[in-house]
């Protein structure tokens, strides 16, 4: 994968050349959280140049992690799934997470704030059972934000799917979320809650009242959210 080699039998040496390129592991990420096309690891990903992410999963797919499959249909798509090899690492990314979760201080992690790789994690953990039956709109606003960035939809369909745009889709609002990008990023990695946010002033919502209540049910959380900090 790469022409640096620690030049070592070592097991831990071998993965770390396969494994600790620049950007790998998130991609790794990606995979394991269910993303399956370029476009979706981008949004994963979205400071990642699409040279590179390409270059990634070439490697990848040459090192049997990963293989390429093509959709057939109107337009060929290239598809990106774990082989075995790629899902016995599912529980080593896991355990990646949850150790950054407990032991790396959360503030430094809060000054890198985008709020592309943090709505598309939403869209995906988003619980649907306390959504409505019927097609849900529900808007994100945040207000310090530069104007194309500071707007995004989350729809949930009638089949439970879940779609994201940040171009607005023309639909009625069910519930408008008013918070700063900061709050709802301490938020979705559990380190604050809904109701603190709202007593604090800094998470105001606008509409659907039982939706508005069932926030913090449906919000989902960051699946490493679980693990508490070690105090320090």
């Amino acid at each position: 994968m790469t022409n640096a080699s620690y030049r070592q039998f070592c097991p831990v040496a071998m993965a770390s050349e396969i494994l600790c390129t620049r950007w790998t592991v998130v991609l790794l990420r990606e995979l394991v959280a269910g993303s399956t096309r370029f476009n979706e690891l981008r949004r994963g990903v979205p400071r990642m140049s699409p040279g590179l992410l390409s270059k990634r999963m070439q490697e990848l797919e040459a090192q049997g992690i990963v293989e390429r499959q093509r959709l057939r249909g109107p337009t060929d798509v290239n598809t990106y799934h774990l082989t075995r090899s790629g899902r016995d690492l599912q529980p080593v990314i896991e355990a990646i997470g949850m150790w950054g979760q407990k032991w790396v201080e959360a503030e430094p992690s809060l000054e890198n704030l985008d709020p592309e790789p943090l709505m598309w994690d939403m869209r995906r953990n988003l619980d649907t059972d306390p959504v409505p039956d019927r097609q849900t709109v529900i808007e994100f606003v945040y207000p310090e934000l530069p104007a194309s960035r500071r707007r995004w939809w989350l729809i949930v369909e009638p089949d439970r799917s879940v779609d994201l745009c940040n171009v607005d889709p023309g639909f009625d609002v069910d519930l408008y979320v008013h918070t700063d990008l900061r709050t709802m990023t301490t938020i979705w990695m559990g380190l604050s809650t809904v109701a603190r946010a709202v007593d604090a002033e800094r998470l105001s919502m606008v509409g659907n009242r039982a939706l508005a209540g069932s926030m913090q049910r449906w919000l989902g959380l960051s699946p490493f959210a679980v693990q508490p900090k070690v105090a320090g």
